[in-house]
């Protein structure tokens, strides 16, 4: 059973009331009239696209924003937050899809951060971390968070991190939890081992409120969940009594295609061949170790592994954004070794980096110059020097119709304020409109919604279609099983196993992950 539209039902047990809440921003209404409740001790999930409002929504609740109209209340009384400190008072929590940590302090240090104690030494104020550290270990092992109190920041990987995030949290003793987009960067055991911990923190009494696009997830961990599209709420489901594809339909206003049609393959002549290749990454450690393999035009070879096995490595190397130790990259039977990353654009590769904000885009320049990065200084884009803005501008224009690129000022937003889905978008779209030979992805649907994973798929299958080589790296083996041609598993810098997708089952492929050759 659903509710259309609200969520208004009169319940002792709702610790949490939006009603009626409207949020604008410059060009876009972020929240548009949104009513929900969540129950005391549930896991209440906040499903939608990247940019439909539910983000924008939890913030208001945990006083970063104000909303414009509508009324906030949290158990059973009316509140006005001003920050996210009066937030906290009433043992509201959040762990943003960013970290906000202080990489050359310790877990600790980080943890205690405006809530220290502080004893006096004489006239001296001193910092007391004893007992601040004692209760970090107890509430680590009640919830198994595995968190260190005395470990640095800056040598914890992603998910220890967001384990540091959460025990802010606890620490502060809050009892209502927003976890947003918790899972955007985990690998999928990371994932499995977050979920896990979320419904021990419910077991504990915890309210949880999960802002996501990943039906999957809220299937194996949430009570309820509500549905946004462009800032409106859709429905309010009951997690048990939905389907993946209702939810999947609901969140994306039409019917989704989950499972994308995949041709039978035509492969043409070889486009990429990597010979003996080693790479080493920043530490000066050998993550790429003789790896050797072929693309053939028409083909999607995917490179399947656990992270940190060398093959993000692997693929800067192959577009130059890393210097390669030894081995050879033969580009359409040309060695492209030693060329610079301008140079092997202009021989025949696109790229879609792993990492869409460091290596994708210039953040604080506008859409318009962003999509514009591979032409601007070709003709018609530009003449002796001097850039063609309305050339520009019309290109820029096609590209966010034909890519369903959102922005809330058009060309002229700045690519920092728009949503992560939107930036994968615009970085798709730049680098499929190359038509090049050779197109890379690496983690190509990582942190999108159902939708946006669609439609790149689609993508990819039509550049597959044109002739292209494609060469994916994706951490998703689903996502790998769905669209290869030919699997390549890489494991400690290795290829363990090459062979024929349709040769392979996933659990096979999962071994050969885990190192497992026999």
């Amino acid at each position: 059973m659903s509710l259309k539209g609200t969520d208004t039902r009169p319940d002792e047990s709702v610790i949490v009331e939006l009603r009626h809440i409207t949020k604008r921003f410059p060009g876009i209404v972020a929240n548009d009239d949104v009513t929900i409740s969540v129950k005391k001790g549930e896991i209440y999930a906040l499903l939608g696209e990247n940019g439909a409002g539910k983000s924008t929504l939890m913030s208001m609740l945990y006083g970063m924003y104000e909303p414009d109209h509508g009324e906030i209340y949290v158990r059973g009384k009316k509140m006005h937050f001003r920050s996210p400190a009066e937030a906290a008072e009433e043992n509201i929590g959040m762990v943003h899809q960013h970290f906000r940590l202080v990489e050359n302090f310790t877990v600790g240090e980080n943890i205690v951060l405006g809530v220290e104690t502080v004893k006096r030494v004489g006239i001296f104020p001193v910092l007391s971390m004893k007992g601040a550290y004692d209760r970090i270990r107890e509430l680590s092992k009640s919830f198994g968070l595995e968190v260190d109190p005395e470990d640095l920041i800056s040598e914890l990987g992603v998910s220890a991190r967001q384990r540091v995030e959460i025990m802010k949290m606890l620490y502060r003793e809050a009892e209502i939890l927003i976890f947003d987009e918790p899972t955007a960067i985990l690998t999928p055991q990371e994932v499995e081992a977050l979920l896990k911990i979320m419904e021990e923190l419910r077991r504990s009494g915890k309210t949880i409120i999960l802002i996501t696009h990943k039906i999957e997830e809220i299937r194996k961990v949430a009570d309820r969940c509500a549905i946004l599209r462009r800032g409106k709420l859709i429905d309010v489901l009951k997690v048990q009594d939905a389907s993946t594809q209702e939810m999947a339909n609901l969140m994306v206003g039409r019917n989704v295609v989950l499972n994308a049609e995949k041709p039978a393959p035509h492969f043409g002549e070889t486009v990429l061949e990597v010979e003996k290749l080693c790479v080493r990454n920043e530490d000066r450690v050998q993550v790429v170790r003789g790896v050797s393999l072929k693309v053939r035009a028409g083909e999607i070879f995917a490179v399947a592994g656990v992270s940190g096995n060398g093959q993000t490595e692997l693929a800067d190397a192959i577009a130059g954004l890393r210097k390669a130790e030894s081995g050879s990259i033969r580009l359409m039977g040309k060695d492209i070794s030693r060329e610079s990353i301008r140079e092997r654009n202009g021989s025949g590769i696109s790229y879609i980096p792993e990492d869409r904000q460091k290596y994708g885009l210039f953040l604080d320049f506008n859409l318009r110059s962003n999509l514009c990065l591979r032409r601007y200084f070709k003709a018609p884009f530009s003449r002796q020097g001097i850039l063609n803005e309305a050339e520009a501008e019309r290109y820029a224009r096609d590209l966010v119709e034909k890519y369903d690129i959102r922005s809330g000022q058009g060309t002229e937003t700045q690519v920092r304020s728009m949503s992560g889905g939107n930036q994968q978008k615009a970085i798709v779209g730049r680098e499929i409109e190359e038509h090049s030979p050779l197109v890379i992805f690496v983690q190509p649907t990582r942190g999108l919604d159902m939708g946006a994973i669609e439609n790149i798929h689609r993508q990819i299958l039509r550049e597959r279609e044109r002739g292209a080589a494609i060469l994916l790296i994706s951490l998703e083996l689903d996502e790998v099983m769905e669209l290869a041609d030919t699997i390549g598993v890489i494991y400690n810098g290795q290829l363990l196993k090459t062979a024929d997708a349709g040769s392979l089952t996933s659990h096979e492929v999962g071994r050969y992950m885990m190192g497992v050759s026999g």
